[in-house]
């Protein structure tokens, strides 16, 4: 992705040809070995950052104007602060091992930089002079190749973690194995949003169809020409969201105890599947191995003219599996209207959202005050409740 970047947008290219160390990190344009001067008058070299805009492959107009540096505080020749472009000093962890000391700021005018190349060479420019003065010759322009970039589990490259600054949390995720059991109504929602995170892998394991009445269950809008060719749940979700993540595998089949090493390897698992004996299978194998899961359910009745009921999200983890069992039925039936796949998508999408919420905060992504390991929003009173505090 990286090369292709670079080829394929004038301002990009234009850097590197003219000698810039210049990579992509994450979702980051880095500039290295920028040189400077600090308050003790001596040459150091840091590195500039900018948060990259793209629309696909093909860089936008840079927002916004500013960018971080990682090194000493520039100064002019004699020592004194640069301080027309200081917009802030701290610690930035902007992931992918980028913690910056400064934030800078340096609009040319209202219209703010039109391209990467003017926006970078600027900063450049403005800290390396005083660099030049000191030490006739220092440029930033090294005429060196970056190191090769690593492959990324996204087709193209995720922006939305580093132009906000969440890089470090994001980077909490990657390296993490998913299983989603079950890719039905509340499974699609949970597919959509961890295909958006860097995990390296995405295990999709369910035998059913998708038929027309999934379609008014799940993320997206199929074709009608989709429908027709009656794919497994699994493939054809593979198919749209393996545009946007790499790592996403299918498993066409019913788990119960006799394939259950399918989750084998996974580090935390989504279990949105029926109440059955293939749930019975999966939870003993994943106790078995270690790995921390979440469980969803749904409970719906049908009174009078509206629709009430109770979602749920159960979590268990080694050192809390009792109170799991307690919540979980392995029993379906009774008067839950659920279990006929009535339409509500909404529903499904939130049981999905808090799912997803509950296993980033495990991973420490959000701020987890009371770590609950159960969850349950009552429809009626709109109410959401905690429970099963673990020590």
């Amino acid at each position: 992705m990286s090369d292709a970047l670079f080829s394929r947008n004038d301002d990009l290219k234009s850097l590197r040809d003219a000698g810039y160390l210049i990579e992509r990190v994450g979702g980051l344009l880095v500039m290295r070995e920028v040189p400077y001067v600090n308050a003790q008058r001596e040459v150091k070299r840091g590195v500039l950052i900018s948060t990259l805009c793209l629309s696909g492959d093909l860089t936008q107009k840079p927002e916004p104007h500013t960018v971080h540096f990682c090194g000493d505080f520039p100064c002019q020749a004699d020592g004194a602060p640069l301080h027309g472009i200081a917009a802030g000093t701290g610690e930035w962890d902007l992931g992918n091992g980028l913690i910056a000391q400064h934030m800078f700021s340096s609009k040319p005018d209202d219209r703010g930089y039109q391209n990467y190349f003017d926006k970078m060479t600027t900063y450049a420019n403005i800290i390396a002079g005083p660099a030049a003065v000191l030490a006739p010759g220092v440029s930033a322009k090294v005429f060196r190749e970056p190191d090769e970039e690593e492959a990324s589990v996204f087709n193209y490259v995720e922006t939305a973690s580093d132009r906000v600054g969440i890089g470090a949390l994001t980077a909490r995720l990657e390296g993490e194995r998913i299983a989603i059991v079950g890719v039905g109504g509340t499974g699609s929602y949970i597919l959509d949003q961890v295909a958006k995170t860097p995990v390296a892998e995405i295990r999709l394991i369910d035998n059913d169809e998708f038929l027309q009445h999934n379609a008014f269950r799940a993320p997206g809008a199929p074709s009608l020409d989709s429908l027709r060719q009656l794919w497994k749940k699994v493939e054809y979700f593979k198919d749209i969201y393996s545009r946007m993540h790499r790592h996403i595998v299918p498993h066409a089949i019913h788990l119960d105890a006799s394939n259950a090493q399918v989750l084998d390897g996974v580090t935390f698992a989504f279990l949105s599947m029926d109440a059955s004996e293939s749930k019975r299978a999966a939870i003993q194998r994943l106790e078995a191995l270690g790995v921390p899961f979440i469980d969803v359910g749904m409970g719906l009745e049908l009174k009078g003219d509206s629709l009430g009921g109770i979602l749920r999200v159960s979590t268990s983890t080694p050192d809390a599996r009792d109170r799991l069992r307690e919540r979980v039925s392995f029993e379906g039936g009774g008067d839950d209207v659920y279990v006929s796949n009535i339409q509500v998508a909404e529903l499904n999408m939130l049981n999905a959202a808090l799912a997803v919420i509950k296993w980033k905060k495990i991973r420490g992504f959000y701020r987890d005050l009371e770590n609950e390991h159960h969850c349950s929003y009552t429809i009626d009173g709109n109410m959401l409740l905690n429970g099963d505090q673990a020590s």
